[in-house]
C-alpha cells in the first residue's frame, strides 16, 4: 500500500512542469548567428508560451513571444515547431528576435540599435505555462535561460581613429591579416554608428565605420565635409599595415549610398574593389557638396507627405527620377561590381524606382554586367544586419539647423521585411568575399557563411 502511494507520488512529481527543461543553443553567438530553443520535459499537449526580454541599452524593454503545444515526446522545438499565435506564427527559428517590440506602455517611435559593441545584446528567454499573451513580467516562469548576441567575435579590435580628423572607429578581423577592406556609411541621422561594421570585421573584412554628418570637425568649425573627408577615410583602409590596400569595398545606407555611388564613380583617389548601397539612390547635383546635396534634398521638401498617424514620407522629394544627366551619377562610368540592395515599400526613398533607373543606364552604357540588384517586395527602408527587430516608424532628428524630430516613416511589413533581412545580409557577405577576397583563401572568418 505504501509502496503504491510512493509510486504515485513520484508520478505525480514527475510530471510538474517544474521540470521544464529548457536550451537555447548557442547561447552565446554573432547576431547574425541562428539559434535552437528546445524546450523538454513537458506533458505531452501541453500548452506554454516561450517568451523573450530584451533591456536596451537606452532604458527601453522589447519582448516577443510565442505560443506552443507539446508534441507526443513532450518536447517543443522552436525550429521546428508552428508558433499558434504571438508577436509571429507559423515556424520561424528566429521570431523571438526579429518580432521583439517595445513592452506594453512604452514610448512610440522606438527603435532598436546597439551603442556599445563591446557588450552583447543580452535577451532572456523564459517558458511560461499555458496559452497567455500578455502580464509575462508579473508571472512567475518555469525556465529561463540568458542569451548573449555580438556584434564582435572574439578576437576582433576595435580602434578609434585619433588623427586624420575623422570621427570613426576601425574593426580589425582576429589574427594577423592581412584583411580587405570597407568604408562604412549610413544614412542620414548622423552620428558615429559601429555596429554594422563591427559585424563585418566578425566575417574577416576590417571595417570603417564613419560619421561624416556629425563628425567633430563639424561640430568645431560649423562646416560640413567634402570629398577630401571620405578620400582621407578611404586612405586610412589603404595604407593601414594589416590591410590589403588594393582590395577595398564601400558600403552605403540611405544617405550613405548618395556617397558611396558620387566616389565610386568620380573620385580619383577612391578606387573600390565592389561597392553596396542599401535603400538609397543615385539622385544627386553631380558635382556637388554634401551641403547642396541636402540642399537640393531640402528644395523638394514640398513633396514631403504624411500618412494618416502624421508619419512622414519623404520617397517623393527625388521622384520623379530626373532625366537631366547634371542630376544624378553617371552610372555608367562605374567601373566595379555593385550590389543593390532595396525593398519595394521603402517610404523614405525611391530606392526602387532609384535602382530601375541605375539598371538602364547601365545597361545603355554596356557595363550592367557589374551590377547585382536584390529588390525585395513589401520590404521597406531599413534592411539591417538579420533577426533585428523591425521599425515601420521610428522618431528621426535631422542633421539641419536647427535639428527638427519628426516620426519618420520606413515602410515595410513585417515578415516580409524580416526575410529581407536575412537574405540581403547572406547575399551581401558571399558578394564580399567573391569581390574582396577573389582567389585568396578566406579563412576560418568565414566559416559560418
Amino acid at each position: 500500500m505504501k509502496m503504491r502511494k510512493k509510486n504515485k507520488t513520484v508520478f505525480r512529481m514527475s510530471m510538474k512542469p517544474l521540470c521544464v527543461k529548457l536550451s537555447v543553443q548557442p547561447s552565446r553567438g554573432l547576431v547574425d548567428e541562428k539559434f535552437t530553443v528546445l524546450v523538454q520535459n513537458l506533458l505531452p499537449g501541453f500548452q506554454l508560451a516561450v517568451h523573450a526580454l530584451h533591456h536596451c541599452e537606452d532604458g527601453h524593454s522589447w519582448e516577443a513571444f510565442a505560443l506552443y503545444t507539446a508534441d507526443a515526446t513532450g518536447t517543443v522545438n522552436v525550429s521546428q515547431d508552428p508558433s499558434l499565435d504571438g508577436t509571429y506564427s507559423g515556424v520561424e527559428p528566429m521570431g523571438l528576435l526579429w518580432s521583439l517590440r517595445p513592452v506594453p506602455g512604452s514610448k512610440s517611435g522606438l527603435r532598436m540599435r546597439k551603442t556599445n559593441v563591446q557588450t552583447p545584446m543580452v535577451v532572456t528567454v523564459s517558458v511560461y505555462q499555458g496559452h497567455q499573451t500578455e502580464g509575462f513580467l508579473d508571472r512567475v516562469s518555469l525556465a529561463s535561460v540568458v542569451v548573449e548576441r555580438w556584434y564582435m567575435a572574439p578576437g576582433v579590435r576595435r580602434v578609434p581613429i585619433t588623427d586624420s580628423k575623422l570621427t570613426a572607429t576601425l574593426f580589425l578581423p582576429s589574427g594577423p591579416g592581412p584583411f580587405p577592406g570597407l568604408l562604412d556609411l549610413w544614412g542620414g541621422g548622423g552620428k558615429l554608428v559601429e555596429y554594422r561594421a563591427a559585424l563585418l570585421a566578425s566575417h574577416g573584412i576590417a571595417s570603417l565605420a564613419l560619421d561624416y554628418l556629425t563628425p567633430q570637425i563639424t561640430k568645431e568649425t560649423g562646416k560640413m565635409v567634402d570629398n577630401d573627408y571620405f578620400e582621407t577615410a578611404y586612405r586610412v583602409l589603404e595604407q593601414h599595415p594589416q590591410i590589403l590596400g588594393s582590395r577595398i569595398a564601400m558600403l552605403g545606407l540611405s544617405f550613405g549610398t548618395s556617397v558611396t555611388f558620387r566616389m565610386a564613380v568620380y573620385s580619383q583617389v577612391v578606387k573600390l574593389s565592389c561597392a553596396v548601397c542599401i535603400s538609397g539612390s543615385h539622385v544627386q547635383p553631380v558635382g556637388g557638396s554634401v551641403e547642396q546635396i541636402l540642399a537640393y534634398f531640402n528644395g523638394n521638401a514640398d513633396k514631403t507627405r504624411f500618412d494618416e498617424n502624421n508619419q512622414v514620407i519623404w520617397r517623393d522629394l527625388l521622384l520623379p527620377i530626373p532625366t537631366d544627366p547634371s542630376l544624378k551619377v553617371d552610372m555608367g562610368r562605374l567601373q566595379c561590381p555593385l550590389l543593390l540592395v532595396v525593398g519595394e515599400d521603402d517610404q523614405n526613398w525611391p530606392s526602387y524606382e532609384s535602382a530601375m533607373d541605375i539598371k538602364e543606364m547601365m545597361e545603355r552604357a554596356g557595363n550592367s554586367h557589374l551590377l547585382t540588384l536584390l529588390s525585395y517586395k513589401n520590404a521597406g527602408h531599413l534592411i539591417e544586419p538579420p533577426f533585428m527587430p523591425f521599425a515601420r516608424a521610428s522618431t528621426f532628428k535631422t542633421v539641419t539647423n536647427p535639428p527638427t524630430k519628426v516620426m519618420a516613416l520606413w515602410g515595410g511589413e513585417l515578415v516580409a521585411h524580416s526575410r529581407a533581412q536575412e537574405d540581403a545580409w547572406r547575399k551581401t557577405l558571399v558578394f564580399l568575399r567573391e569581390n574582396l577576397y577573389g582567389g585568396m583563401k578566406p579563412g576560418a572568418s568565414f566559416s559560418n557563411l
